[in-house]
């Protein structure tokens, strides 16, 4: 069976109006149609940038305690979350998955390794 929703942690999260933390939450994939609706909303067609922003509303289906989120929402997103959340929409949606093809560099082996979402930056050491 396809999995079609990834849990995340962002890296910061958001901060709702009330000042409460919002980290853990779930992305799905997105259809044809969720690429292809925003494309008409007047924001996208004065600025481009702005699908993005459409396009991660409408594919994060929770966030801590909110069932949805919005433009607005997305908006007042950290950078570096809003980053993050790009990258975790272009590995599932173009691969299905959020696994990773590497290669060892010691014996040139290849494999996939399955990254945990959590938003945390966990860099090679030698």
């Amino acid at each position: 069976m396809l999995n079609t929703e990834f849990p995340f942690t962002l890296p910061h999260g958001y901060i709702d109006s009330e000042g409460e933390l919002h980290r853990e939450g779930v992305m799905r994939m997105a259809t044809a149609f969720d690429e292809i609706a925003p494309l008409k909303d007047p924001r996208v067609q004065a600025n481009p940038g702005y699908l993005v922003i459409i396009l991660l509303a409408r594919v994060v289906t929770k966030l801590g305690s909110l069932d949805q989120l919005n433009p607005k929402m997305v908006e007042s997103l950290f950078a570096g979350d809003l980053s993050y959340l790009q990258d975790l929409y272009q590995r599932i949606n173009l691969n299905g998955h959020s696994r990773f093809n590497v290669s060892c560099p010691h014996c040139k082996g290849d494999f996939e390794v399955e990254t945990d979402n959590t938003g945390e930056d966990f860099s090679a050491t030698q």
